[in-house]
């Protein structure tokens, strides 16, 4: 880890309510055709670093993958095997390549849930396959995750009418539904079984969803090798603490919601959302969240130098002769901005520009905000 996350890894860790058993509902093992890759052994030191007892994992969308996702499910049931119980086997389904047999075949070896990408293997919900595999996932109370995050066409209206159409069904929207999140959150309101994961790069996306949904409805996730478990838990932690969410309800956030749905039963009854629908910050945090989400899309294309220039940007903002209520959170960003721009210089630098310009966005994001005197 990065000296300068440090700091950001230690108040996570910090935040986590006594007694809290974290499970991550989002992880990935194997290799994907992007190049992305994700051993067992870097998963479950990843997982250690972040406090994270168990995690749901189901393969990346792997080169091998043809039959029926059969060789990379196969890889990813004997990893969780021979993982003592910390890694919870999920299978991955292409609905048009033998889903059902697949899902059969996985759940009779092990499997405690779905996967499904409509991304990826480009399918839409509102079919005769996918229909089927909802019904599967309901007949066998096992949860079904669905990639409802970035790169995707509205699907909100198709795959609500579907889980709608079953009330036993274990539905686990990964990246808070953000593809479309505002329809989701409103159609599956009443759905007993309907959770979002929080394995999203924006703080602010996680903020609204607690504006959208009771905390009963939210679960841990964090996406690796895409996201990272420890900055996920700052993320979900520090959002909490913005909405004003007490321990119990965290516990359940972190990992005992997920744990009830791998035990097929639903999640505990709602007491509605967590927050308002309005979001405060202080003005200097505010650019620096804006800077700082500009620098991450363009790390995320590659435009390294770009990217330098928002992450300048940033640390002149901190640099403010009246930071007012700021004062504190412009102090810790200062050294991890500047790290992370002398990181995007370096073209061996690896993650560590990244997961610093994203714990800073979401420091500013969550900074409890004091009127100005």
């Amino acid at each position: 880890m990065h000296p300068q996350l440090e700091p950001f890894a230690r108040e996570a860790l910090a935040l986590v309510p006594t007694g809290a058993d974290v499970v991550d509902a989002h992880t990935h093992l194997g290799k994907d055709e992007d190049g992305s890759s994700l051993s067992v052994k870097r998963l479950l030191a990843q997982l250690d670093e972040a406090g994270v007892h168990r995690c749901c994992v189901f393969p990346l969308h792997d080169p091998e993958r043809h039959p029926a996702y059969r060789v990379p499910n196969d890889r990813v049931l004997e990893w969780a095997a021979a993982s003592e119980g910390r890694l919870v086997p999920f299978c991955r389904l292409d609905p048009a390549d033998g889903a059902i047999a697949e899902a059969e075949r996985c759940l009779a070896r092990g499997a405690r849930g779905i996967k499904l990408h409509p991304r990826e293997q480009a399918f839409v919900f509102g079919r005769d396959e996918t229909d089927a595999i909802l019904a599967l996932g309901a007949e066998a109370r096992v949860p079904v995750l669905v990639h409802a995050g970035r790169g995707m066409a509205p699907i909100a209206d198709a795959l609500s009418r579907a889980a709608l159409r079953h009330p036993d069904l274990l539905l686990i929207l990964a990246h808070g539904g953000i593809a479309d999140q505002g329809v989701f959150t409103s159609i599956l309101a009443e759905h007993p079984g309907v959770l979002y994961d929080t394995s999203i790069f924006s703080p602010l996306d996680v903020l609204e969803l607690l504006a959208r949904v009771p905390v009963e409805r939210v679960v841990f996730g964090s996406d690796p090798p895409y996201g990272h478990p420890i900055l996920a838990l700052f993320t979900i932690l520090r959002t909490a603490a913005a909405a004003g969410i007490g321990d119990h309800a965290v516990r359940r956030m972190l990992g005992g919601t997920v744990a009830a749905a791998l035990e097929g039963r639903h999640p505990a009854p709602a007491d509605g959302a967590a927050r308002g629908r309005t979001i405060a910050m202080w003005g200097s945090l505010a650019r620096i969240n804006t800077y700082c989400a500009m620098a991450m899309g363009a790390i995320r294309v590659g435009a390294r130098a770009a990217a330098r220039e928002q992450v300048d940007l940033a640390i002149a903002a901190c640099r403010d002769p009246d930071p007012g209520p700021a004062a504190g959170a412009l102090e810790r960003a200062r050294p991890a901005l500047e790290a992370a721009s002398a990181g995007l210089e370096d073209e061996d630098s690896g993650p560590a520009p990244l997961r610093l310009v994203y714990a800073v966005m979401v420091l500013a994001a969550t900074e409890p905000v004091e009127p100005p005197n």
